[in-house]
């Protein structure tokens, strides 16, 4: 009976080792299957991030058109989020980035033409302007710098009386942005009201609104506070020649109206007609 008793308990004791050694293999495996996908949700997310603040590679064609279409669901989310008129700010990247070419958006993506000013931290770069080696804020992603430009009207006490206006009133916009120093040009808001009413950019103001996109633009607040002179958005295929022939000027008086140094045009330019 003691020999029996003894092999009892040797059995026993083995068989509790090997139920023991069994359950530490079970978490190790259960560890190492968890850390591979977490990596894998790692690589996952990084990809998503990556494709969501790349700017859309150059295309043929019309480049107004492809920046509007490149950039027009940004303008969108920025006006439903800073109450800053949708075809304001595209108008507005159109004209201080060349539709995207100027040098300030395709080394530094900075479409809005936004100075360091004081405490900004960010990265630089230096640009001829009003003035000569001008500091410009750099971004990782055009992106940002459409984010930076609403923070930029929002959080200057200058344009505050902008957001007192009417979300869609674009020319109220227009102007107001010239008398807060947003821009030197006198010009500066009929250019801009001049890209919106060619492009139909007020569509993306009712889009953000929640309105029908075909509704014609109100009238502004403003009461019409200027005279809009005629003005012309080239295109392809144009030329000083053409151009003067279709409006009956001369080649001559458009070189002078504009200040051109050239005969040589590009894809929308802006040119005062009279």
């Amino acid at each position: 009976m003691k020999i029996n008793f003894r092999l009892l308990c040797s059995l026993l004791f083995a068989g509790m080792f090997l139920v023991s050694c069994g359950s530490k293999k079970n978490v190790i495996t259960s560890k190492r299957k968890s850390k591979q996908k977490t990596t894998q949700n790692a690589a996952v997310i990084s990809k998503e991030v990556v494709k969501a603040t790349t700017t859309s590679t150059p295309r043929g064609g019309n480049k107004v058109v492809n920046y509007i279409d490149d950039f027009k669901d940004i303008a969108v989310q920025e006006m439903k989020l800073y109450k800053i008129p949708a075809s304001i700010t595209l108008a507005q990247g159109i004209l201080e980035s060349g539709s995207g070419s100027g040098r300030l958006a395709s080394e530094a993506n900075n479409h809005f033409g936004i100075k360091c000013h004081t405490g900004w931290t960010g990265g630089r770069i230096y640009h001829d302007d009003d003035e000569e080696q001008e500091c410009f804020r750099t971004y990782n992603n055009a992106s940002y710098s459409y984010r930076d430009h609403s923070l930029f009207l929002k959080d200057r006490k200058r344009y505050a009386g902008l957001f007192e206006l009417d979300e869609d009133d674009y020319k109220g916009w227009a102007v107001g942005l010239r008398k807060a120093g947003y821009a030197t040009d006198k010009k500066y808001p009929q250019k801009l009201i001049s890209l919106i009413e060619r492009y139909e950019l007020y569509r993306y103001d009712h889009m953000a609104l929640g309105k029908s996109v075909g509704e014609k633009p109100r009238e502004s607040q403003k009461n019409k506070p200027f005279v809009l002179e005629k003005q012309y958005v080239v295109v392809k295929g144009d030329t000083l020649y053409s151009i003067s022939k279709k409006h009956r000027t001369t080649v001559e008086q458009l070189s002078k109206l504009n200040r051109l140094k050239s005969n040589e045009l590009s894809i929308g330019q802006l040119l005062i007609l009279k």
